[in-house]
């Protein structure tokens, strides 16, 4: 009895990388959709943030907009959009990483063909298929409290995607050098202390002139300073904020892959 050559040879090898990376990408996104504590932080917070601050007047804030008038929930919803970015990206991703880490989860990763670079392109497309989620939310919300948007909504998108990327470089990299208890507190400790002087809330004009120049160049600032230009006053690209973003994504994500450690 004779047979085909070759039939039922196995041919062991990694699938392509492109096939590796939504594999892997389909899982965070899961994973991250599954965590309560990680949906409280990404979608719960900044809700509860955006109609408390529009409906109760706790910080005066500018409410002037391309027409020359405005609500708080104008000034507010950019803001709050790049807070969304913020904790997702950064806050709730170093987190899970750093305790994926802890636990083995990235040192068995480590040991399977898919490369360090792959892991953070997988990471990073979960944050974007989380954060289309938050801001459909937030937007929803916004809109039913007011919200009259302006501007370009190409460089809204370019905006959330250089920030997205800015700080899922910043969250790896803290995940991946830290020890999974110093990152949980470093995360959000950086996320509260944002939040407050990141331009989100409160505008930067209120903070003294030489610490109001050093927060401009913080991610935060950038980012939602760069939303606030388009949305509210129907700016063109907001080319300076784009490159402060850049600089970050550049020196984020660089970082990370000489510096993340499997283990």
């Amino acid at each position: 009895m004779s047979a085909t050559t070759g039939v039922f040879t196995p041919k062991p090898g990694a699938a392509p990388l492109s096939r590796m990376i939504r594999a892997q990408a389909l899982l965070e996104t899961k994973m991250l959709l599954r965590n309560g504590e990680q949906l409280l932080l990404t979608v719960v917070i900044p809700t509860l943030l955006l109609v408390l601050f529009s409906a109760v007047d706790i910080v005066a804030v500018p409410t002037e907009t391309a027409g020359g008038s405005g609500k708080a929930v104008d000034f507010l919803a950019p803001g709050i959009l790049a807070l969304a970015v913020m904790s997702t990206a950064f806050t709730g991703q170093a987190i899970a990483t750093g305790f994926e880490r802890r636990y083995g989860v990235l040192k068995r990763l480590g040991a399977s063909p898919l490369p360090r670079w792959a892991l953070m392109t997988a990471k990073t497309c979960s944050v974007l298929v989380t954060e289309v989620l938050q801001i459909v939310l937030l937007t929803v919300v916004a809109f039913a409290l007011g919200w009259s948007p302006h501007g370009n909504p190409v460089w809204v998108v370019l905006l959330l995607i250089l920030g997205t990327a800015a700080f899922s470089g910043l969250g790896l990299l803290m995940a991946g050098t830290l020890k999974a208890e110093a990152t949980l507190a470093a995360a959000n400790l950086v996320f509260l202390l944002l939040l407050v002087g990141g331009g989100v809330i409160v505008p930067l004009e209120r903070f003294p002139g030489v610490l109001q120049d050093v927060l401009q160049l913080l991610p935060i600032s950038a980012l939602s300073d760069g939303l606030r230009d388009v949305l509210q006053h129907g700016a063109g690209l907001p080319w300076a904020d784009l490159g402060i973003l850049a600089v970050w994504t550049v020196l984020g994500l660089g970082a990370a892959a000489r510096f993340f450690r499997w283990e």
